[in-house]
């Protein structure tokens, strides 16, 4: 409000010049005095920023097409006996082609929830004391919802580590078609990613945001080659331990 009112200091964007052009050699300063996992972590963070930095430049790149002089010009003002010769003329275009099919292969698998928050082991599990004076911890029980396949056994209790608990246990999930604006009723078929952990993936627990394979040959779903689509990828947007079903947007 007061910068609205009285505007900007005479020396504003003249100090915000020279502070911009002080900062890469005040971060070279400080990633020679960095060291150990500080150090690692710094220069992980600035290998991300010129990665990005190379795809922003090289989608601005221009390509050189080569035009022939005849389609640039109308009319040409060549003598008669070089006007069989065709000339070439190189001219600079921007690669719409390539940046849109980058565009479209970024935009390809836009999730409904980008952003979800992690979730703990502590959170996750609960230590499970066994052993005859229950003194050994090394048991968890999975206190999340989870899928395991249909033809799943539990292993003998000595050898099991991770408990899932029946009552924890989804098979179905209901899907919402984002083009269709309707929902379905559909079997799960495995749990792709959970964005939280890879054990978590590997043990199938469902939580916010983690990608689940559904089966969609009910809803008569067919490829440009005419065939049916069976499975594909939904990702659940509530928090199924506590509503007690699962609710997940289809990936379109």
């Amino acid at each position: 409000l007061h910068r609205k009112r009285h505007g900007y200091r005479p020396n504003y964007f003249e100090k915000k010049r020279k502070k911009e052009a002080r900062e890469p050699h005040e971060r070279a300063q400080k990633a020679r005095k960095l060291r150990g996992l500080k150090a690692k972590i710094a220069n992980k963070e600035r290998y991300k920023e010129k990665v990005q930095m190379r795809k922003t430049i090289r989608m601005h790149e221009t390509r050189n097409v080569k035009e022939k002089a005849g389609e640039m010009s109308g009319i040409s003002e060549k003598p008669v006996f070089l006007l069989d010769r065709e000339e070439q003329n190189v001219s600079k275009v921007l690669s719409n082609t390539v940046k849109q099919k980058r565009a479209e292969r970024a935009g390809k698998w836009q999730v409904p929830l980008p952003k979800v928050r992690t979730v703990s082991e502590a959170e996750a599990f609960r230590v499970v004391k066994s052993g005859k004076s229950k003194r050994k911890a090394w048991k968890r029980m999975v206190t999340k919802m989870c899928y395991v396949g249909e033809n799943f056994t539990r292993k003998p209790p000595k050898f099991e580590r991770f408990i899932r608990p029946m009552a924890l246990r989804a098979t179905r999930a209901n899907v919402t078609h984002p083009d269709l604006k309707s929902t379905f009723c559909l079997p799960i078929i495995g749990v792709k990613k959970n964005p939280s952990s890879s054990l978590y993936t590997s043990l199938g627990v469902i939580t916010k945001g983690t990608i689940i394979e559904v089966n969609v040959s009910d809803l008569g779903l067919v490829t440009p080659g005419g065939k049916v689509v069976w499975g594909k990828y939904a990702q659940v947007t509530n928090n199924p331990e506590n509503e007690g079903c699962v609710n997940a947007v289809l990936i379109v």
